[in-house]
């Protein structure tokens, strides 16, 4: 848990003094809610007045302002946007992190809890802890509004983590929205974080007559699952296991949320190369390859944050290249400054050949880590990925790891 003395520094006075009167504590008349320098006067200040209440209502309260603190920071930050947005709870023009957060605390605490899990689960090992599952685009529905698919997968994940059914458990679900960080599209997701104690574990602890006593404590283990409907995507997330049991659940998901519709394949995060394509690419083809050409057929670019723009190779005249060039000349967002490409689509076309007709694989890579490659064959996809890698169009894939579980 972090420090608060620094987020009491940085949160606003107006703010600040609403939360400490939601709490409360026992404000005199004329308190500097400024302070010098917003120093460490102020902090002292407020201490004393928390130094006043009850000592558990000091424990509470500590603690809180503890978790806003750890809550504060880019990955809390990100966390609050979508979880709110997903509530729509308006924070925007709000003074920064801490003055968010106080009003979340003040108006909105349920919420926190949702929070500190979509923070927790991005911290979880630099991401690694994720899988991200592709459905196909079939058009079938999917029963995330369900209870009984809900209570059914809740009872397959105790299964797959071979747990007890006694064991307490509650599934959260609620709603996110995703922003783009070029242009600022949204996209709604379905969450739903798993709490169940994992295990008991015994340990030595106060009573209530302030005598040592061993007591049976329970351990909270955290899953998490994130639906985009739109794009058939699910994402899931475990703090105990590795891959295999993320394939597990995204059985345990197909299974209960999505019946009609065929396995899921997993879509490997892998951070893209786009810069790559700043400069009209020399693809490295092989015979063994059976490629008759390949082309760059889209390519989107953000400016500076603001703003975004969509090219599309269209005929057969010249390459997208060729176009911005002649279109743009010394302008063109490949050469000029301030444009990233933020996204790229591939066609590769594949050569009739065994009595087989051509046909073209299409992939679409799109920062930081998405590449898409829907209604493929698990082969299509494999030889695809391999061209990529060949191209320099995705980083090196991770060192194999595996989880290793605390005893």
């Amino acid at each position: 848990m972090a420090s608060f003395n620094g987020f009491i520094r940085k949160a606003p006075a107006q703010r600040l003094e609403q939360f400490c009167s939601a709490r409360g504590l026992s404000v005199p008349d004329g308190f500097d809610w400024i302070s010098e320098g917003r120093g460490t006067e102020l902090v002292k200040s407020i201490n004393a007045l928390i130094s006043d209440l009850p000592e558990l209502k000091q424990d509470q309260i500590k603690a809180e302002l503890g978790l806003l603190a750890t809550l504060s920071d880019d990955v809390g930050t990100t966390a609050t946007e979508q979880v709110c947005s997903g509530r729509g709870v308006e924070i925007e023009g709000m003074e920064g992190a801490e003055d968010v957060l106080l009003f979340i605390a003040i108006e909105h605490s349920d919420l926190l809890n949702k929070i500190e899990a979509q923070a927790s689960m991005s911290r979880w090992n630099g991401g690694r802890n994720w899988s991200t599952f592709q459905f196909k685009d079939d058009g079938k529905p999917w029963a995330l509004d369900s209870e009984g698919a809900r209570r059914q997968f809740l009872q397959d994940t105790l299964a797959i983590l071979e747990l007890p059914k006694h064991r307490n458990h509650l599934a959260d679900w609620y709603e996110t929205v995703r922003i783009e960080p070029f242009g600022g599209g949204e996209t709604n997701l379905i969450n739903a974080t798993i709490y169940i104690e994992e295990r008991a574990a015994s340990e030595l602890s106060f009573d209530d007559k302030a005598s040592l006593e061993r007591k049976t404590v329970a351990k909270v283990l955290e899953v998490g699952v994130s639906c985009d409907t739109k794009s058939r995507i699910v994402e899931i997330c475990t703090k105990r296991g590795g891959k295999k049991i993320r394939d597990m659940f995204s059985t345990a998901f197909a299974r209960n949320f999505a019946p009609l519709s065929d396995p899921p394949v997993e879509v490997p995060r892998r951070q893209v190369l786009l810069h790559r394509l700043k400069r009209e690419p020399d693809f490295e083809v092989r015979p063994s390859d059976g490629i008759e050409r390949i082309e760059v057929s889209s390519l989107d670019f953000g400016y500076a944050g603001q703003g975004i723009a969509r090219f599309e190779r269209r005929g057969q005249g010249e390459t997208i290249y060729q176009f911005l060039e002649r279109r743009f000349g010394s302008l063109s967002p490949l050469t000029s400054g301030g444009w990233t490409i933020i996204a790229a689509t591939l066609r590769i076309v594949l050569a009739a050949r065994e009595g087989k007709r051509s046909r073209t694989l299409t992939v679409t890579l799109r920062l930081p880590n998405t590449t898409t490659l829907p209604n493929k064959t698990e082969k299509d996809r494999q030889f695809t990925f391999a061209l990529l890698e060949r191209w320099g169009l995705l980083a090196p894939p991770p060192d194999p790891f595996e989880v290793v579980e605390d005893d």
